[in-house]
């Protein structure tokens, strides 16, 4: 892979219009924050007339920070190393495979050989046009890394314009709606069910991942990565930062043994990134897991990983995002429960708040999603979106669980002597 170095320029000096070999011309001289500069020559005018004026072309466009600094690079060598030394750190294993299957099998072997900067909407175009006769779903793909690549290509100088910006895949391809969830309610359950489905779960080794799925919505590689460090005993909140997943092009050799998939990755966007409050009935969880977690530790102190992982097996080690399968499917098949997706507990939380009036923003924040807007088909008016409302979650947890005294039903005693519990959770008898 050709080795790529981006500076930005700290000043310019356009030279006036002369004669260059047989016809009118100028020079350019950047100068980066190392004091290094570069000439650029723009020549081949036949008349002097032409030559100022796209002088005064260039000098806009240095002012503006849309000049062409980098114009000899070629869109196979770019593309290779935006995607390998750019966004492999940056997105999933999954997303990455996605571009690079489009940037090697697609954009490279059509455009590879151009210079970026002769890129043009027309080019940009006949690449999706001819990527859609083969894969619409591929061309969905195509259309992200274009638009993300070019971004990254005007600001590093290499292209002045993003010319991916307004093309529009063909219209064959079905357009989705942006960032818009549409739940099926076929496909989640009633509170009945959701109730059956947590009694039944208590003594599966996957207990915690319903409750974290079905009472407070997370998606399953938010759930493997949770840690007791994420949570504040104090205030009962829940931080949400990471996930368990592959790293981009990682090996087996380069982590622990059965690690590959068991990776901190970032969540998935910003937005993912979240405080929760936690309901008293998964806090309790939490307390008695967290006892489990300790009686490992001391008992097998030579083979634990002490990782921190709330959801994890005797030895420490987190589970995959493949873990719950079998004992999910079973509990379903023995409680004559629809047979859902286990990522559809998720949408199971979401519809159940719409179903008691709580309002779609807080909802969505509370999954984690930027500005999308949730869905279904049984929230259909058009109730005032309320920012604040986060901390609405309680009272619907209490119509979900049964009703327990709970001076009786907890002691905390045994918890808070555990020697991994630090002063600032320790709580005052």
């Amino acid at each position: 892979m050709k080795k790529l170095e981006f500076k930005q320029y700290v000043e310019y000096k356009v030279y006036a219009v002369t004669t260059i070999k047989k016809g009118y011309g100028f020079r350019v001289v950047l100068t980066f924050a190392d004091e290094t500069t570069m000439t650029k020559q723009h020549a081949g005018f036949k008349t002097k007339r032409e030559a100022n004026a796209e002088r005064d072309e260039v000098v806009g466009q240095l002012r503006d920070r849309t000049y062409v600094v980098y114009d000899k690079i070629r869109v196979a060598d770019f593309l290779t190393y935006w995607l390998e030394d750019v966004m492999r750190v940056e997105i999933t294993s999954d997303s990455y495979d996605g571009y690079k299957n489009v940037v090697y099998n697609y954009v490279i072997p059509k455009y590879g050989k151009m210079y970026m900067s002769t890129l043009n909407q027309g080019y940009i175009t006949n690449l999706y046009k001819e990527i859609t006769d083969k894969y619409e779903s591929v061309a969905r793909i195509a259309k992200t890394v274009m638009k993300t690549a070019l971004d990254y290509a005007k600001s590093k100088s290499v292209v002045s314009v993003n010319c991916a910006i307004g093309v529009s895949l063909p219209k064959s391809v079905k357009k989705t709606e942006y960032r818009v969830r549409k739940i099926d309610t076929q496909k989640t359950m009633t509170l009945p069910q959701v109730l059956t489905l947590i009694e039944a779960s208590k003594d599966t080794p996957i207990y915690m991942q319903i409750l974290f799925a079905v009472l407070m919505g997370l998606r399953r590689g938010e759930i493997n990565g949770l840690k007791y460090s994420d949570v504040d005993y104090i205030n009962r909140t829940l931080r949400v930062k990471r996930q368990l997943g592959k790293k981009p092009n990682s090996k087996a050799e380069d982590v622990a043994p059965k690690m590959l998939t068991k990776q901190d990755i970032p969540v998935k966007t910003d937005s993912s990134v979240r405080e929760l409050p936690i309901p008293d009935f998964v806090f309790e969880a939490i307390l008695e897991q967290r006892k489990i977690y300790e009686k490992n530790r001391r008992r097998r102190k030579r083979e634990f990983r002490d990782w921190d992982y709330i959801c994890c097996s005797s030895y420490g080690n987190p589970r995959s995002k493949s873990y719950h399968f079998k004992y999910y499917k079973q509990i379903l098949a023995e409680n004559n429960l629809p047979n859902i997706h286990f990522h559809q507990l998720r949408n199971t939380y979401s519809t159940l708040l719409m179903k008691n009036d709580f309002n779609v923003k807080g909802i969505s924040n509370l999954m984690g999603h930027a500005k999308e807007i949730i869905t279904a088909d049984v929230y259909g008016d058009t109730q005032e979106i309320i920012e604040d409302c986060l901390y609405a979650i309680e009272p619907f947890i209490e119509e979900v669980m049964p009703i327990y005294n709970r001076e009786e039903y907890y002691d905390y005693t045994d918890v808070f002597e555990m020697e991994n519990l630090t002063d600032e959770y320790w709580i005052a008898a």
